[in-house]
């Protein structure tokens, strides 16, 4: 019968007895397309990247004596990082993932371990910068390469948008968690013992686990550039929307404003007589931004990623700023965890928008840039802010990360939604 019942029921529209999946159920979707394996190996083939980035600084601090070669060998190792990026990302469309990243992690594993035996020489630093620019350089990209392979394995069985925003809150997410680990793990090295042996532990580490993300089944995943789709010329490629463009500046102040944020840690747990804890301080944030960044599955889709990453930069730029008047420990860890809740949810919308707009035939390049521009912005930061907090004092280096956040916002006001190619 299709007469309309008289009185409402449990069974008058399917609409309303049916209830939107919860951010659970959508992770459970996500883990049931990748596998339970894959996110295991890509969390742990990123996570050296998260204990060199932060950790060179202590390293070479340590083994030097000065922060300021510190923050410009770390600068030297991201800046490697950013250059080298983009490329990891343009091979593994055309050749796949599975050869670039196994050949990048190997490469990997011996670049730190040259590096971490060039700091406990006590090289000069011009042999350490380039030293770092090598280690930098052949970071095999698992994480952002992680994002185009989730996502691409999620669309392939046609799901919807708050699926595809759950992989992207997952990856965040896994992010976030190494560099709450590394650091953590750096922080616990130098306590113990010496931030080589963490060194030592990341070169071993990005052999087995990036071959195993490299070796595993989902590798082919990720759609390839057909050889005869390839472009002949560089302007023969699919030409990328201005608007990602702007994301990526929105990104790289991002970068800056975390890079402010560490060079501020560092220099403040120096001036307080802990420096020991400046990796534990920072995993603290990390923790509170790992624990947002999986409730960003529940945000509404009819919240547009715009509107969205505006939020979360304007509150970025407003709870950055008791930092610059932070002076004691227990402030110091109230300070960032409390702000560590905004950086999660502004790298997940900033990846969002990238993964809308960018041409298919380059999701992994779209994923690595997006990647190498956060990453840039930190490490020119980390030298800069490092320098200025020597010379000036720790409210400095918060302060330049504050301001940052705030021209994040403004860039954040001018992204219109990007519709994918």
């Amino acid at each position: 019968m299709n007469s309309k019942p008289s009185t409402p029921s449990t069974s008058t529209t399917p609409s309303s007895a049916v209830k939107a999946p919860s951010a659970l159920d959508t992770y459970r979707q996500v883990i049931a397309v990748t596998g339970r394996l894959l996110p295991v190996v890509s969390f742990f083939g990123r996570l050296p990247v998260a204990v060199i980035q932060f950790g060179s600084v202590l390293l070479v601090t340590r083994t030097s004596g000065s922060l300021a070669t510190g923050g410009t060998v770390a600068c030297a190792l991201a800046l490697g990082q950013v250059a080298m990026g983009p490329f990891v990302g343009r091979l593994a469309d055309r050749h796949g993932q599975r050869p670039v990243v196994l050949a990048f992690a190997l490469l990997n594993s011996a670049a730190i371990a040259a590096y971490t035996l060039g700091a406990l020489y006590g090289l000069p630093t011009l042999l350490l910068v380039a030293l770092g620019i090598l280690a930098g350089a052949t970071v095999p990209g698992v994480g952002p390469l992680a994002r185009a392979r989730g996502v691409a394995l999620v669309r392939r069985e046609g799901a919807d948008e708050r699926v595809v925003n759950a992989v992207l809150s997952l990856e965040s997410t896994m992010d976030e968690l190494s560099f709450v680990l590394g650091p953590a793990f750096i922080g616990i090295a130098s306590v113990v013992a010496h931030p080589a042996y963490a060194f030592g532990a990341a070169a071993l580490l990005v052999a087995l686990c990036g071959a195993g993300f490299a070796l595993h089944p989902t590798a082919t995943a990720a759609p390839r550039t057909a050889a005869d789709a390839r472009p002949r010329a560089r302007g023969d490629r699919a030409r990328m929307p201005r608007q990602v463009h702007l994301v990526r500046v929105g990104l790289v102040l991002l970068g800056v404003l975390l890079g402010g944020c560490g060079a501020g840690i560092t220099a403040l747990t120096q001036e307080l007589g802990h420096e020991d804890q400046a990796g534990l301080v920072y995993a603290a944030m990390g923790v509170m931004s790992a624990v947002v960044g999986l409730s960003m599955a529940a945000v509404p889709e009819r919240l547009a990623l715009p509107v969205r990453w505006r939020v979360a930069t304007g509150a970025a730029a407003l709870l950055s700023l008791p930092l610059t008047v932070t002076h004691t420990m227990p402030l110091l860890y109230a300070a960032v965890t409390v702000f560590g809740a905004l950086f999660a949810p502004n790298l997940i919308t900033g990846f969002g928008l990238t993964e809308r707009a960018v041409p298919r035939e380059r999701l992994a390049e779209g994923m690595t840039v997006a990647a190498s521009a956060f990453v840039g912005g930190q490490a020119v930061t980390l030298a800069v802010a490092g320098r200025l907090a020597q010379a000036h004092g720790p409210a400095v280096a918060f302060a330049v990360g504050s301001a940052a956040a705030a021209l994040a916002f403004v860039v954040a006001l001018r992204v219109r939604p990007l519709q994918a190619l």
